[in-house]
């Protein structure tokens, strides 16, 4: 069945990635970002089942503003993907707070401003698909990108919560995981490093040095997830969570299994604090 898509962040890797694959599957799409020639350049120029759409996710005014374009352009939305973001980087004392409330504004801010504005939309139709974009390390947690993880610990908490309002709807969200994806993420355009050097933690220039060894050298393929995004989105019963990525998989498994058992070694301890009535 065709459906409409509106994606965040179309501009390359996974938005790129997800937007090329709805349109290759016969659906349409709107696809939305800061700078519509570099979203022209990935997705293709406009046309009568693509849609480009200038947005600035930090923007509640721009996402509503996007949200009302796109039903005016194709009537309804059926699959909403979050996908805007980019990454902070550096041992949490090296970082600043107006850094980490920026990495805020876009990683988190973003999807809720989107998905706010387009859930009346799907509300009405009662059907709908939410993909928000996390990572790997909103389950896990990552050194050196304590903030960036921050923002998509919290991604997983709302999408999480969100679901369990808005089922009865008929709408349904799912939480994508993505391991090392070879997107722009480390890209100078893409990332910011903190400078703050802290005395006892390896040095910034080290911080950076490290992780840009894995620039473009990543194992996940953006145009594969973009694909397995349109057949989450085909399923009666998507995921909540999918992990995107053997990386992925294997390291959520990992520490999913040692959550489990960390719990049965203290559950003595933690029934405990039960109260007595």
């Amino acid at each position: 069945m065709n459906k409409v898509w509106f994606v965040t962040g179309a501009s390359s890797g996974i938005g790129a990635g997800v937007a090329k694959a709805a349109l290759e599957a016969g659906h349409r799409v709107v696809a939305t970002g800061r700078n519509l020639e570099k979203v022209r350049a990935a997705v293709g120029g406009e046309s009568e089942r693509l849609a480009l759409v200038p947005l600035d996710v930090t923007s509640e005014e721009q996402a509503e503003k996007a949200i009302d374009a796109a039903v005016e352009k194709f009537r309804r939305i059926d699959v909403l993907v979050n996908n805007a973001g980019y990454s902070l980087l550096g041992n949490l004392e090296s970082l600043t707070t107006e850094q980490i409330e920026r990495q805020f504004e876009t990683n988190f801010y973003g999807v809720l401003y989107v998905m706010r504005a387009a859930l009346p939309v799907m509300r009405r139709q009662r059907s709908g698909r939410i993909f928000n974009v996390s990572s790997m390390a909103g389950v896990i947690g990552y050194a050196t990108a304590s903030a960036y993880a921050a923002t998509k610990f919290a991604v997983e908490g709302l999408s999480l919560s969100v679901a369990q309002e808005v089922q009865q709807f008929g709408i349904k969200v799912t939480v994508v995981e993505p391991g090392f994806i070879r997107t722009d993420l480390l890209a100078p355009q893409s990332v910011v490093f903190g400078d703050l050097p802290v005395e006892g933690y390896g040095s910034p220039a080290a911080v950076k040095a490290q992780w840009q060894t894995y620039h473009h050298k990543q194992s996940g393929d953006p145009a594969k997830l973009g694909k397995a995004v349109v057949q989450l989105a085909a399923m009666e019963s998507p995921p909540k969570q999918f992990f995107a990525g053997s990386d992925a998989v294997n390291a959520i498994t990992a520490d999913l299994q040692a959550r489990l058992s960390e719990a049965q070694a203290h559950k003595g301890l933690s029934v405990t604090t039960d109260g007595n009535f």
